[in-house]
């Protein structure tokens, strides 16, 4: 009887599959996807700056030292470097003129600290790790995030630039807000660790949007959206179009994926289209927005996806330091 209904069954799929191909459709094949894997330790940042910050990042990991240590000494290189124009010292102001940042910390322990809308400090991702170590709160914004900062001792300095100062002051001539993607909104480091005692941490750190409304914070600082970390599953960052990383809490999702089974790229894939479909319902253009994830899970595999191409992402192994241009949905 066993082997009569396994035949019947055996006999039907069979029939199935001769009248979909006489229909001329084939069965759904599926390719097996190639997943990236890294070495532990294994470090990711996002866009062409993050060579340079991997660099840093890894001089801890390789010295058997902790994520967390490493992604704030990675994040700190652009943040202090005047030539970024979109990270920390050197960025480009709000639509007043102001030089405001946001950036966000989280370890294998579910700790967290964030600032947003911080003027006068040009490292911002390191008041971000004393909110998480020596408050009871996990962000602190505007004024009270720089009295904060003054009160552990962080330098006041200004941070408006003579080319960025000159930059806004030739936008006040027309003041249209339209920002470019993969120009004006490519204004994150994001920066995934997994270090070699196979712990997770991150960071993302930026300036914001050039010529923003004063007081607008993007995903950056926000932890769920900006950046996610959980030490049994896996990590995730973004960059781009903060508002739409927001409205899907991107990060948060990435790794709730991940939790689900899917890879890395997987993950990715699936936010950037989730993100897609409300955009389109929201009757948006789709080509303004630009947004663009990394991921990293505990065995070190890792993925990236975004919206459309020019999105780039740099990876540092042990085999070396890589610039890896992203798969993205736009095709």
């Amino acid at each position: 009887m066993s082997n009569r209904r396994n035949f019947l069954r055996t006999a039907a799929v069979a029939s199935v599959a001769v009248a979909l191909n006489s229909f001329g459709v084939k069965p759904e094949e599926k390719k097996p996807e190639a997943v990236k894997k890294g070495k532990k330790p294994i470090v990711l940042s996002t866009w062409r700056f993050g060579l340079k910050a991997n660099e840093a990042a890894w001089e801890v990991l390789n010295a058997n030292g902790r994520a967390l240590d490493a992604v704030e000494a990675g994040v700190k290189v652009p943040e202090g470097d005047p030539k970024e124009r979109s990270v920390g010292y050197g960025g480009r102001p709000d639509r007043d003129g102001r030089v405001t940042l946001d950036s966000c910390i989280m370890d294998e322990q579910s700790n967290i600290g964030a600032v947003a809308c911080l003027e006068y400090i040009k490292h911002p991702i390191m008041v971000a790790r004393a909110v998480m170590e020596k408050t009871p709160h996990v962000m602190l914004v505007g004024d009270g995030a720089l009295q904060f900062a003054l009160s552990q001792g962080f330098k006041k300095e200004n941070l408006l630039l003579e080319e960025s100062k000159k930059d806004w002051q030739n936008w006040l001539k027309t003041s249209q807000y339209k920002p470019i993607a993969n120009i004006e909104n490519h204004d994150t480091i994001g920066m995934i660790a997994l270090d070699a005692h196979g712990n997770l941490s991150g960071a993302c750190t930026t300036s914001g949007m050039a010529y923003k409304m004063h007081g607008r914070v993007g995903d950056s600082p926000i932890i769920g959206a900006g950046l996610y970390v959980d030490n049994e599953i896996g990590a995730a960052t973004a960059t781009g179009h903060g508002e739409e990383v927001i409205r899907i809490s991107g990060c948060h999702l990435v790794v709730e994926l991940m939790r689900q089974g899917k890879t890395p790229q997987q993950a990715c894939e699936e936010a950037v289209e989730r993100i897609v479909k409300l955009t389109k319902n929201r009757n948006k253009i789709l080509k303004d927005i630009q947004v663009g994830f990394i991921a990293l899970n505990k065995q070190g595999e890792y993925g990236s996806y975004c919206v459309q191409g020019g999105f780039n992402y740099a990876v540092y192994d042990g085999t070396g330091n890589q610039l890896i241009d992203a798969d993205y949905f736009m095709k």
